[in-house]
């Protein structure tokens, strides 16, 4: 695509990123087909295509609007495009570049300025969103059914087995998780700890910097990011941290990226391209504990499954970060066969659940036709149970179904170890 962008823009860092990335697009429009926003819409510029037609005029110096805002506003960032795209066109990245640019040109009403300062305010914040999620379990049972299945019943995580190997890996804690579903991070040091690997916690490892990133702050991701190196790299500086192991994919998209977004810093180039670099969804790092314990494959082949572990009918929503993000397809569903889960068909699965970080806040109407779409898909094989891999999905799936719905590493344990764990 030829795209004469405005000279000042193009002498940038992020203009000569956008070019580059215009110029692959071959305007073929197949990334229409896979498109959520499209499929419900209608509309071209409520697709990449329609998208980048959009930006490409905004960074030439061209007109923007609040309409331009809206049709960016609504996209998903699932990638689906660029699962999709034969040129390998980075979609995420130039609509990153491109909420930017609109950002800084068009003023958001005051209502709308003042939600999107909330949520970067709380959610990636522990301290401020734990009291508040205690205080809406307090109330729960009072709380319409829409409002309730918002708000999860508090889970004791179980236990967290001692450093006591010579094998070592990373977690991060991220931001809401914790307070939503500790028992996630707490189910995967116990299954590296069944393969020999112990799990450690960083404490000021927290939000992954994503929530700031997709609303168009950059600035306040990247200070989330560096916080994350300088909380992990005094660890990975002494050796022996095999891995970041990172079970949110949508967080592990991120900090996967880490060494692209600060580029350009100095200070942390180097280490975030090494921290990038040692990032590990669960499932790779269980995939590889697998290959390289003593125990090998009968790991994952737990006794005694009892109760609510006979039911092994699930499906698997696998969320656009891991599937389009990572590009990690198949995996999890291979270690899940592997423990003796029947895995039911789920019809495009590779269209978003409408979760997306914040959007079910920002575009609830759009978030929840997507979320309709989703269940109905996943419940079509009448399955027992469904698995996913991002909290965010979790907790946007559990919201609207009354099929339990369950991060999959959680399902994974409680299945090897053969004991149960409370939906």
């Amino acid at each position: 695509m030829y795209a004469p962008l405005d000279p000042k823009f193009l002498a940038t860092p992020e203009g000569q990123e956008a070019q580059r990335i215009l110029r692959a697009c071959v305007h073929c429009g197949f990334c229409l087909a896979t498109c959520p926003t499209y499929q419900l819409l209608g509309n071209e510029l409520d697709s990449p295509r329609g998208r980048i037609y959009l930006m490409k005029s905004l960074l030439e110096g061209g007109p923007v609007s609040p309409l331009t805002q809206q049709h960016l506003d609504r996209c998903l960032t699932c990638r689906a495009c660029e699962s999709t795209c034969p040129s390998g066109v980075q979609y995420g990245r130039l609509v990153d570049i491109g909420r930017a640019q609109v950002e800084a040109r068009v003023a958001r009403p005051p209502l709308a300025r003042f939600q999107r300062w909330i949520l970067k305010s709380v959610l990636p914040q522990p301290l401020l969103f734990r009291p508040l999620m205690l205080a809406g379990r307090m109330v729960r049972p009072l709380l319409p059914r829409s409002l309730r299945r918002k708000v999860p019943a508090y889970r004791s995580p179980g236990s967290w087995p001692p450093p006591r190997h010579g094998r070592r890996m990373l977690v991060l804690a991220g931001c809401v998780q914790p307070t939503l579903a500790p028992g996630i991070n707490a189910a995967a040091a116990r299954l590296l700890d069944r393969l020999g690997i112990s799990l450690v916690s960083t404490p000021r490892a927290g939000c992954c910097g994503a929530l700031a990133h997709h609303l168009a702050d950059e600035e306040a991701a990247r200070e989330a990011m560096r916080r994350n190196i300088d909380a992990w790299w005094p660890l990975v500086e002494q050796g022996g941290v095999e891995a970041i192991v990172v079970t949110a994919s949508g967080c592990g998209t991120e900090v996967k990226e880490y060494g692209f977004h600060l580029r350009h810093d100095p200070a942390y180039s180097d280490r975030a391209q090494q921290i990038s670099a040692l990032t590990r969804d669960i499932s790779e790092a269980l995939l590889h504990a697998l290959d390289t314990c003593d125990l090998g494959q009968e790991a994952l082949r737990g006794g005694g499954h009892t109760g609510a572990l006979t039911a092994t009918r699930v499906a698997f929503h696998s969320p656009c970060s891991l599937q389009h993000g990572q590009k990690i397809k198949g995996v999890v569903e291979g270690l899940l066969l592997q423990a003796g889960a029947t895995l039911t068909p789920v019809p495009e699965g590779h269209l978003c659940c409408g979760s997306a970080g914040t959007y079910s806040f920002l575009q609830p109407e759009l978030s929840r036709k997507l979320q309709a779409n989703k269940i109905a898909a996943l419940e079509q094989g009448t399955p027992d149970l469904i698995l996913t891999a991002n909290i965010g999905c979790l907790m946007h799936l559990a919201a609207g179904t009354d099929t339990a719905v369950q991060h999959w590493v959680e399902w994974l344990d409680a299945r090897v170890s053969g004991h149960h764990q409370a939906k």
